[in-house]
């Protein structure tokens, strides 16, 4: 499906001394935007955004390092494998572990939200020695997750997920009117209102129109409920663990981060109140000042 001609152009724009690039990686072509110089942090995005959810911390970030926000598989700018064999687990965490390296580095600052945060999860897990600080957004750590969805009330949040399941029906009906379930779902998910304008929302669904990006996205959740996950052994992680969660998330309790310090020797939460769950976009510079603080200790 090709993109309407009302959707914005804006998620090609971004700042003059952001420059994009691709990179071959794990046997696809990545897209990412970057900044800076210094040590690696790498941003992994969540659904149904792309690098662009990081637009507030890219400037903040590329201070002190070398930022790279990354199109995920499937999403935006990046190569869009077919089949959701291809957006299991091990191989997103594959992605994450050659992208790191087709950079040139050997170890970053990885942070994640959302599906993003998933993936971070999991990489900080099976590899330990890429990680530095792992900074995870509104995403529990996965045993929490999983032991939450036995529950009612995230049960009923989660409803989605078992939507997803189904074969071509939510890409149907994500595509409706231009894409206008995505209008549904950030203005009634956003604790502030203004944090995302129609031309921001626009962007999202730019993205999710190039063709095989709505399938791509939503294949991620077609194998959450597969072994990959349940058959994984979860250490302690030992590199410092930073998480900030928005409190309103309507999509995941905050009961989910109850227990986290379980799984991080050395673990610091933040949670910010009146925010929901898109919280880099919804309070930036609150957001900034943690992770700043965070990588200054």
């Amino acid at each position: 499906m090709t993109a309407p001609s009302t959707f914005s152009s804006i998620s090609e724009r971004s700042h003059p001394a952001w420059h994009h690039d691709t990179l071959q990686a794990n046997g696809i072509n990545f897209h990412y935007v970057t900044a800076g110089e210094g040590p690696l942090l790498l941003l992994l995005h969540g659904f149904p955004e792309f690098w662009y959810s990081w637009r507030h911390q890219i400037p903040t970030l590329a201070k002190t390092h070398k930022v790279v926000a990354l199109d995920l598989r499937g999403y935006n700018d990046t190569d869009k494998p077919q089949g959701h064999r291809a957006y299991r687990l091990p191989i997103l965490i594959q992605d994450v572990e050659a992208v790191i390296k087709a950079l040139g580095y050997d170890q970053c600052t990885l942070v994640g939200h959302d599906w993003g945060g998933a993936i971070a999860w999991g990489v900080a897990n099976q590899h330990p020695d890429l990680i530095n600080n792992l900074i995870v957004l509104n995403l529990p750590h996965p045993v929490r997750f999983f032991q939450g969805m036995r529950t009612p009330q995230q049960l009923l949040k989660s409803w989605y997920v078992g939507l997803f399941q189904l074969p071509w029906v939510p890409e149907f009906l994500y595509q409706l009117g231009d894409y206008r379930a995505f209008d549904a779902i950030f203005n009634s998910t956003l604790r502030s209102r203004q944090a995302l304008t129609q031309d921001d929302i626009n962007a999202y669904k730019l993205a999710l129109s190039k063709p095989g990006a709505t399938t791509a996205a939503i294949n991620y959740y077609r194998n959450v409920i597969s072994s990959d996950w349940l058959n994984i052994k979860w250490q302690v992680l030992t590199m410092p663990v930073l998480m900030i969660w928005g409190e309103d998330d309507s999509f995941l309790g905050k009961e989910l981060t109850y227990g986290t310090e379980e799984y991080a020797q050395d673990f610091q939460i933040h949670y910010v109140p009146n925010c929901g769950h898109w919280v880099q976009q919804e309070r930036p510079e609150l957001v900034n000042q943690y992770i700043c603080d965070f990588l200054a200790e």
